[in-house]
């Protein structure tokens, strides 16, 4: 055989060995590609889908994130270390059980995974979804917290749609606030350090006058035992699906409880706009209540006047309106996990 011919034949036996390389190379390439991406098809997010954020972008949504919470909790820090609690401003950090710290960690939802993330991928409920060993995508695995937190996530469904789907009412004026001071020794009172505007006696006198209607078995809780009968209702913990209802301000306020308890598939931006309408339900609640909050900056809603009565009912539909926003928005998320029922 000629030489030249055998020179060919190597010629085009390397440009064959060249291109299968080639398409080697892109072969592993796509099925990195594929591998990044196997959220998608991993048989345990059936049908879930997830946007990929890269590194540069989650960590700088994860800073904005940190640094809003530090400006909304600021004045709490700084009271926490003098010793100085605030009746409204402190309200979400003793009734509700996240810590500002708590708060500050930044998740996306169970809809997004994060690129080079390896500090997430111990995490609980978290995984690696691709990417590197040394720096893996990772999100939220929602089937792991399904099987952790099934009676819960479907409690709070149940609870969430129940209450959007209850008509609201606008008639009990804030008269939890008065009925858990209703006949009560001054060293009893939760908020000790502050006045009653009428005082204990003319306290006394509003709650006599007006017929109490609280629906909501956490305030309820909290009347006073000669306040107790006074309520047209009495809610407890097996009546609360059946006696939620969106006009309920402390209903409201839950919205911000009922997101935190499904951290980390409910993203934080959802949590953290509970949050600010729960303080914004909070002041109101205050304001509206027996005690002089003046000092501190907060004039009354004297609900023992048709004027007040008035103030307090406009406010109460934003704030219901608004609630019923945020339902809505949680329903969204946890009933698009998978297996989510309610």
């Amino acid at each position: 055989m000629p030489l030249t011919g055998n020179l060919n034949a190597g010629s085009d036996g390397a440009e064959v060995a060249d291109r299968q390389e080639v398409a080697d190379r892109q072969e592993i390439a796509d099925r990195q590609e594929i591998a990044d991406r196997r959220e998608v098809a991993d048989p345990r997010d059936i049908a879930y889908r997830r946007t990929v954020l890269p590194a540069t972008l989650w960590r700088a949504t994860a800073t904005r994130h940190a640094d809003r919470v530090q400006a909304l909790t600021l004045g709490h820090a700084a009271r926490a270390r003098a010793g100085r609690p605030h009746p409204v401003e402190d309200f979400l950090f003793s009734y509700y059980s996240v810590r500002p710290g708590q708060l500050k960690r930044w998740h996306p939802g169970a809809q997004v995974a994060l690129a080079d993330a390896p500090e997430r991928a111990g995490w609980r409920f978290h995984r690696a979804v691709g990417g590197p060993s040394g720096s893996p995508t990772v999100a939220v695995d929602p089937a792991a917290f399904r099987a952790s937190r099934s009676a819960q996530l479907d409690f709070i469904v149940r609870m969430l749609s129940a209450t959007a789907a209850a008509p609201s009412q606008f008639g009990c004026f804030g008269l939890h606030e008065w009925a858990m001071v209703y006949r009560q020794g001054s060293q009893e009172r939760r908020h000790a350090a502050w006045p009653l505007r009428l005082g204990q006696a003319g306290t006394d006198d509003v709650v006599r006058e007006h017929q109490i209607r609280c629906t909501h078995y956490d305030a309820f809780r909290f009347f006073t035992p000669d306040a107790r009968p006074r309520n047209t209702v009495q809610p407890d913990l097996e009546s609360r699906l059946a006696m939620e209802q969106p006009g309920c301000l402390h209903a409201g306020m839950d919205t911000y409880k009922w997101a935190y308890k499904m951290i980390p598939v409910v993203p934080s931006e959802l949590l953290l706009d509970c949050f600010e309408l729960a303080r914004s339900i909070r002041e109101l609640d205050m304001r509206a209540s027996p005690y002089d909050l003046s000092d501190l900056g907060y004039p009354p809603v004297a609900i023992e006047t048709a004027e007040g009565k008035v103030e307090y009912v406009a406010a109460q539909r934003r704030f219901a309106q608004a609630s019923q926003l945020l339902r809505g928005r949680l329903l969204e998320v946890l009933r698009g996990l998978p297996d989510t029922t309610g």
